[in-house]
């Protein structure tokens, strides 16, 4: 693939790999970011576990800008020949393109793979002038788009500020429900039950209560005090739960990323699991990552179906410890109404999109806004079955 260099002041270049770029100058771009999964080791694991490669379908491309021999910003870019595991679902404007006979793939994508968390954004340094190094990477992927023959670029699940910098710069904005979960200064889970209506607050009792009574115990484990065991049974949970959906399930990872996860920074990651009467072994698990004040569901599985398993090791005990910990949102990841029913906000987050093709470009432009409306009633309706008796919605990340 031909990558052009950059015609400005600064210095643009791309790179297969994140073993080809400094990790200590990456992560000092990614530590103001609120997410994990811009970081250098994440990435980096995602490449040489093998789950992000040429046979999974996401080629990497990452863009740096340097001036001179400065890192002055960079950002986690693939080539992607399909639409899979990005969690937004797109197979519907692939088949608009098919009947124009418009390419749709390849195409060029930002993002943080298989990882549907508000917070993608380009890392500039802070003295930079963040809108001119948005304009120089924005004008070198326009140039890698048009040279490779690439239909155009998306950002995925895009930071609130830098979507509205890109809206500014001429992306097209689609939104997409998500939900949220947001301690005011809650002191307790008794303090976060209070704001529930009666009913819903003696399901969530009870539903504790009833795994309790079936000599369930859930625990959850922080970084560095895993057990080391744990990582390979993560693995197996995540599989299951994947292959369970089929052609839907997003099978990336692979068991060598859980086992190379112990190597991320020690506060990043935690586990719930759950063991029945004295089996040493999980018949269930859930696996969150952390930054700073933000929680992140990312992972579940089960042995075998128990009733409100789920809800305890997904929401219930993660709010539970995000409490303890004074974490203020926690995101528990894609899904249905009974997420809301149990106290998540649903709050829209945002894909940007440019086309090469002009009348694509157009057709797309041109349904958004219907698109969006729905999306925002879609929003409204979900959070019309929050069971609070009182208290502001959270605003979101």
């Amino acid at each position: 693939m031909s990558t052009p260099e950059g015609r400005s002041t600064y210095a643009v270049s791309f790179r297969k790999a994140m073993a080809e770029i400094d990790r200590d100058q990456w992560n000092a771009l990614a530590k103001p970011a609120a997410t994990p999964f811009l970081e250098w080791d994440w990435l980096n694991l995602l490449e040489t576990s093998g789950s992000v490669s040429m046979r999974t379908g996401w080629f990497p491309v990452h863009v740096q800008v340097r001036d001179g021999e400065r890192l002055v910003a960079a950002a986690p870019l693939y080539v992607k020949g399909h639409g899979e595991g990005e969690f937004v679902f797109d197979h519907l404007w692939a088949e608009v393109a098919r009947r124009m006979a418009v390419p749709y793939y390849p195409k060029l994508l930002g993002a943080s793979p298989f990882t549907p968390a508000t917070g993608y954004r380009f890392l500039i340094a802070p003295d930079m002038d963040e809108r001119r190094i948005c304009l120089v990477i924005m004008e070198a992927l326009d140039r890698l788009c048009a040279v490779n023959g690439l239909s155009g670029v998306s950002f995925l699940f895009a930071d609130p500020r830098f979507a509205a910098l890109m809206r500014d710069m001429g992306m097209s904005s689609w939104l997409h429900q998500g939900y949220i979960w947001e301690n005011p200064g809650y002191r307790s889970f008794a303090d976060y039950l209070a704001r529930f209506g009666s009913q819903g607050r003696k399901n969530i009792l009870r539903e504790r209560r009833s795994l309790r009574e079936r000599g369930i115990r859930v625990r959850l484990f922080s970084n560095p005090d895993i057990p080391a065991r744990l990582f390979e049974a993560m693995y197996r949970f995540y599989a299951a739960t994947n292959d369970k959906f089929g052609d839907y399930g997003c099978h990336y990872l692979t068991p060598e990323f859980f086992q190379a996860l112990p190597a991320l920074p020690r506060d990043r990651l935690a586990f719930v699991a759950a063991f029945q009467d004295v089996n040493p072994d999980p018949l269930a698990m859930a696996m969150l990552v952390r930054k700073g004040d933000r929680l992140n569901g990312r992972y579940w599985g089960a042995t075998h179906h128990v009733d409100f398993l789920h809800f305890e090791l997904c929401y219930y005990t993660p709010i539970e410890w995000a409490i303890a910990q004074g974490i203020r949102l926690y995101d528990p990841g894609m899904g249905g109404e009974h997420k809301a029913r149990r106290g998540f906000v649903s709050i829209p987050s945002t894909s940007l999109h440019r086309h090469r093709d002009p009348r694509f470009d157009r057709v797309f432009r041109s349904n958004l806004t219907e698109i969006n409306r729905l999306e925002r009633d879609y929003i409204d309706e979900l959070n019309a079955l929050l069971p609070f008796r009182r208290g502001p919605a959270p605003t979101g990340p």
